[in-house]
């Protein structure tokens, strides 16, 4: 009984306290809540954020950024004002106020910028109250921004204004030059040594420097190389007036050509002679002593090559006949080439790219280049016949010679290199990769006289299938789109390097030369012209290129070998490619030649001619001779004079019954 009336008491208590919790809360349905503080979660400048205890941290902040700061809560709009400043020297710095996250950040917006290079200390004090009566303990915070930047806006070469990053050419041997600011310059901070002008050979040029508010004058004191690559250097030393902050520049520019001659001026059949002269010697004083043979380049030592010596031999041709050497000197130098490729290795009758020219071994031109090289080959055949058609045969050594020379040429096995009888001829053979090379020769390019030789054969004579489906792929050389204006009627859009015009072209004569594809004449004339067109135009800005300065083809390049053309255009020019055109364009060569020579001469030419090409925008100028570049040179110039080298390889009978025997239709 009494555990039951204990039950009663204990239920209407509770009864009573729930009735009068409802009441209570009926009568205040809005309890009040306890205030709190405000916590500050972060200030950024910029993107940078505030270290709020190591202020050291708080260095090089940009100016021109507003200053972010980001509560727990929502802020009392009427307290910002007050609450918050900024100073620098205990003086107000003025910005304007922007809010975000629903009042719980703030930002401090510059008025155009803070003040650069400025200690500043910001202040957010008690008086800055939330949104709900929360309280603010009040923070002091540093930091600091960086310098002003100083920007050179542009520079004027004596009277031609440019923006700093442009393409600056032809600038005047003696120039004023005037390099403009977006602030003045502290003249305390310029001095010769940065602020000076570097030709590309490394030589700093004497100047004189001055300044005037926010521009540096820089005046040689010596007039500059012409046709040159130079720099200006402005280093960052260099500070504004109020201390900005400069970041180096360097410049480069290069500079127009002289009025004045490198060398005295000569006839210019005096200057075709000294061309011819000079890259000849090449071939003879710089040959390898012990086969005769030519060096692959004049740095090569005991690597000489199957091409360029056939090329060589067309050039010791020319040189007989212009009395650089004598009759008899050429003669015992042809048969001193002609016995060591009769004991050198051959494949199937078919020469190496490289060999020993002591011993005829073989040097691989690369893992699987280790055997017959037909287009090489080709090369040395178009030499070789030449020369046998310049030879007496009612001289008893010459005689001798040309019975040599026939035994060469007819054991070369051209059909072998057509892969078990494929309507196509094959690059290249070796003996222990056999065909892993797989490198078929189809037009166009530079190997049509590698077809040509293979139909003048008299024991391996290639079928005429082999030259339609396999070099002219059943017509897929014609091209006959118009570059310039000019019309090309086979091969590559803008033809290719002006190799293609050449190597093929120092015996067989294009002049009358055609079949159902080309005019080979046209071809190579359209093929020189669209060359030197795209040259004039210049469309990437090249310096110096131009109606006098052009020619793109294989050739050495800064820190490497490369082929350039119109399509792969990188700035290099290569003598070759304009002076073996010379018979496509004889006006327009000439004035090349005499550009190279009188206005480039101390750079390019040496002890074997023009060297291999140079580089105007780079600063470069090979050192290099290549065989198979200078070769042409001494031939088309003189397949331009004379005809000679044309009409001695077209004077072979087999040369005649080849070309029908493909289908040419004129020759």
């Amino acid at each position: 009984m009494k555990n039951i009336q204990m039950k009663n008491i204990y239920f209407f208590s509770l009864l009573f306290f729930v009735f009068a919790l409802q009441m209570s809360c009926t009568e205040n349905d809005n309890p009040i809540e306890p205030v709190r503080n405000l916590q500050l979660f972060k200030i950024l400048v910029g993107t940078n954020t505030l270290n709020l205890t190591d202020f050291s941290q708080n260095a090089q902040l940009p100016a021109d950024k507003p200053i972010y700061i980001e509560f727990s809560s929502a802020l009392d709009t009427a307290s910002i004002r007050e609450a918050i400043s900024l100073k620098s020297n205990n003086l107000d710095i003025d910005f304007q106020i922007a809010h975000a996250d629903q009042y719980k950040s703030v930002s401090l917006l510059p008025i155009n910028h803070f003040p650069y290079n400025t200690e500043f200390v910001l202040q957010i004090s008690d008086k800055l109250k939330g949104a709900n009566k929360e309280t603010f303990e009040g923070i002091s915070v540093n930091f600091s921004t960086k310098a002003d930047a100083l920007i050179a806006e542009k520079i004027i070469f004596s009277t031609d204004t440019f923006l700093v990053g442009a393409k600056i050419q032809n600038i005047k041997l003696n120039p004023k030059i005037e390099i403009i600011f977006n602030k003045n310059i502290n003249a305390e901070t310029v001095n010769t040594a940065n602020c000076k002008i570097v030709n590309a050979a490394g030589k700093t040029i004497a100047s004189t420097v001055l300044v005037s508010e926010n521009k540096i004058t820089i005046t040689p004191s010596e007039t500059l190389i012409d046709l040159y690559k130079h720099y200006l250097y402005v280093l960052s030393s260099v500070a504004g007036l109020d201390g900005e902050i400069f970041q180096s520049i360097n410049i480069n520019f290069y500079t127009e050509e002289s009025s004045v001659l490198k060398f005295p001026e000569i006839s210019d059949e005096a200057l075709l002679d000294l061309v011819q002269q000079r890259t000849f010697d090449y071939f003879w004083s710089h040959a390898h002593p012990a086969s005769g043979m030519a060096r692959e380049r004049n740095s090569s030592g005991d690597i000489v090559t199957t091409g360029g010596s056939g090329f060589g031999l067309m050039a010791i041709i020319t040189g007989i006949e212009r009395n650089f050497i004598s009759r008899a000197d050429g003669i015992l130098r042809f048969t001193k080439i002609v016995d060591f490729l009769k004991d050198a290795d051959r494949f199937h009758g078919v020469w190496p790219h490289w060999m020993n020219g002591n011993t005829g071994a073989t040097i691989p031109f690369s893992t699987n280049d280790n055997g017959g090289d037909l287009v090489e080959t080709a090369f040395m055949a178009q030499g070789l016949l030449t020369v046998r058609q310049y030879l007496n045969p009612q001289n008893a050594d010459e005689a001798t010679l040309i019975e040599k020379i026939n035994n060469l040429l007819d054991t070369i096995e051209w059909t072998w290199y057509t892969k078990n009888g494929e309507n196509v001829l094959y690059w290249h053979w070796s003996p222990t990769a056999e065909w892993a090379m797989n490198m078929q020769i189809r037009g166009y390019n530079e190997a049509l006289i590698v077809y040509v030789m293979a139909a003048t054969s008299k024991n391996h004579q290639i079928s005429a299938e082999v030259y339609q489906q396999g070099w002219a792929r059943s017509g897929g050389i014609i091209n006959n789109k118009s570059f310039y204006n000019i019309t090309l009627p086979v091969g590559y859009d803008y033809g290719g390097p002006m190799f293609f015009a050449h190597y093929s072209f120092l015996g067989l004569d294009p002049r009358n030369l055609k079949d159902q594809y080309a005019d080979y004449w046209q071809q190579n004339v359209a093929h020189t012209l669209i060359n030197r067109a795209y040259c004039m135009a210049n469309p990437k800005k090249y310096p110096a290129y131009g109606e006098n300065c052009w020619g793109l083809t294989a050739s050495d390049e800064p820190n490497s070998y490369g082929v350039h053309e119109p399509t792969r255009d990188k700035g290099v020019i290569t003598p070759t490619a304009a002076l073996s055109s010379m018979p496509y364009a004889p006006d327009e060569v000439m004035k090349t030649i005499r550009f190279f020579y009188y206005k480039m001469g101390d750079r390019i030419w040496g002890d074997y001619g023009f060297t291999d090409a140079f580089d105007i925008e780079d600063g470069w100028y090979a050192n290099s001779y290549l065989a198979i570049d200078q070769g042409p040179i001494v031939v088309m110039i003189e397949n331009q004079r004379t005809g000679l080298l044309w009409d001695l390889f077209m004077s072979a009978p087999e040369v005649s019954t080849g070309l029908t025997h493909l289908g040419f239709t004129s020759y």
